[in-house]
């Protein structure tokens, strides 16, 4: 069989950076070779010098929204953007379709509707709603990675959240079959207490989720995980506030893990302008100093990983009310920009072997995809190969997302994705070739 080899002056391999060839058989990674290394009759791709060979990364949290709510997203539009900004599997999340992926014949309608769409490889979470915890065993056994569950309000009506004792309920049930738990872990009572969200002022859409409201919901989290000895995992931290209480509670061996975001690292409150509704999300953007504190704890290894959260809409809903971020849709469309984000934006010690750690290796570890998010003997040929010093300017028209509309829109950033590659193959949009994966039990 003739193998394919991609040569480049630097890789950033499982190892480090090198200058290497790496040799590709049926779609795996066969071998790390010199970069002068004989290559026989092998198909060579030469990667231009200034370049950078990464692993395809691995984005462990995205909301496709088909079935149901396919003109917000799709499988099509979503893994498209994901190709084109470096991203080669990702995993999503149990809302906003219809049905929500609560029980074995939901996500058996998602597999139907995601399959012969996907260009880059797709999995799925399960969701915990209080009312189907007879469903969860069911739904680990089908494969899906773990099961999501919202303290509050998730904003649309067919997933509920969970109150305190169904909380607890979903942390021993999830103990009992070794399953991921991941929580959108903001607290209902704290941001009840706040002012409501209302009118174009982002400071006043920022005081309706103050930041107590991760904090007392991640000291709850923390909880349950130590006494029933659960793995649990923090979703899009936004508050730099949580980070103590994460490391002292991992110091002392609780299973706890933790991601942020692209806009959480990159954005901040001081820089919103009034009524511009494409920055909600919740947890919301937050100012620059969590946002120096998130960096801080990526760097001291408290933040797991960076994940997109990519959570869009029509823009209709996004612009809902003129402007006023009571009325509009919350999330942020990064799926494609979030790579070039963080590189724009990483402050001088960051290097690119550590953005593969948090974009790529870090959420693909969290899922328990071995091989995948890393150039490594034996992963899968994931690739992407990324100019760090070539510059562009956002525009939304030009994201391959379904809806137009982007928190990054013309943004100056540095570091553009030439190309991605799935098991050593391109991806170019013409044949989608992404499978389904499933969580080996």
């Amino acid at each position: 069989m003739i193998h394919k080899v991609f040569r480049a002056r630097r890789v950033i391999t499982a190892g480090g950076e090198v200058a290497a060839s790496v040799v590709v058989r049926a779609g795996r990674i066969a071998e790390i070779a010199p970069y002068e290394a004989g290559l026989g009759d092998a198909e060579i791709v030469e990667i231009p010098d200034d370049s950078v060979l990464l692993p395809g990364l691995v984005d462990s949290h995205v909301h496709v929204n088909e079935p149901g709510r396919t003109e917000w997203e799709g499988f099509d539009t979503a893994t498209r953007a994901a190709a084109a900004g470096g991203i080669t599997t990702l995993i999503d999340m149990p809302l906003n379709s219809i049905p929500a992926t609560v029980n074995s014949g939901a996500l058996q309608q998602k597999r139907d509707a995601a399959r012969g769409q996907c260009h880059v490889d797709v999995g799925f979470w399960g969701g915990a709603v209080g009312d189907n915890l007879a469903d969860l065993p069911d739904l680990a056994h089908e494969g899906v990675f773990g099961f999501k569950a919202f303290l509050l309000p998730s904003g649309v009506d067919e997933f509920c959240h969970l109150d305190r004792a169904q909380l607890e309920a979903v942390v021993r049930a999830t103990a009992e079959i070794d399953a991921l738990l991941i929580v959108h872990a903001e607290d209902q009572a704290t941001i009840a207490a706040a002012p409501a969200p209302h009118g174009p002022i982002y400071a006043d859409f920022l005081a309706s989720r103050p930041a107590e409201a991760e904090h007392r919901a991640i000291l709850t989290l923390i909880d349950l995980a130590e006494r029933y000895d659960t793995r649990v995992h923090v979703l899009h931290l936004a508050s730099a506030g949580a980070v103590p209480m994460l490391r002292a509670a991992r110091a002392r061996g609780v299973r706890v893990s933790v991601e942020t975001c692209p806009h959480y690292l990159t954005l901040a409150a001081e820089e919103i302008p009034d009524g511009a509704t494409e920055f909600k999300c919740c947890p919301p953007i937050r100012g620059r100093s969590d946002r120096l504190g998130l960096w801080k704890g990526l760097r001291d290894n408290v933040i797991d990983c960076v994940v997109s959260d990519h959570s869009p809409s029509t823009i209709a809903l996004k612009r809902a009310g003129g402007g006023d971020f009571g009325k509009a849709w919350g999330g942020i469309a990064g799926l494609q920009v979030g790579l070039a984000a963080m590189w724009t934006a990483a402050p001088d010690w960051v290097g690119l072997a550590d953005l593969v750690r948090w974009l790529a290796t870090g959420p693909a570890d969290l899922v328990g995809l071995k091989h995948k998010g890393r150039i490594a003997v034996g992963a899968d040929a994931d690739l992407c190969v990324f100019a760090p010093h070539e510059e562009f300017v956002v525009d939304a028209a030009d994201l391959q997302h379904r809806n137009p509309i982007s928190a990054y829109h013309g943004r100056g950033l540095r570091g553009v994705v030439r190309s991605t590659w799935l098991r050593g193959e391109p991806i170019t949009g013409d044949h989608p070739r992404g499978r389904l994966l499933r969580k080996e039990v």
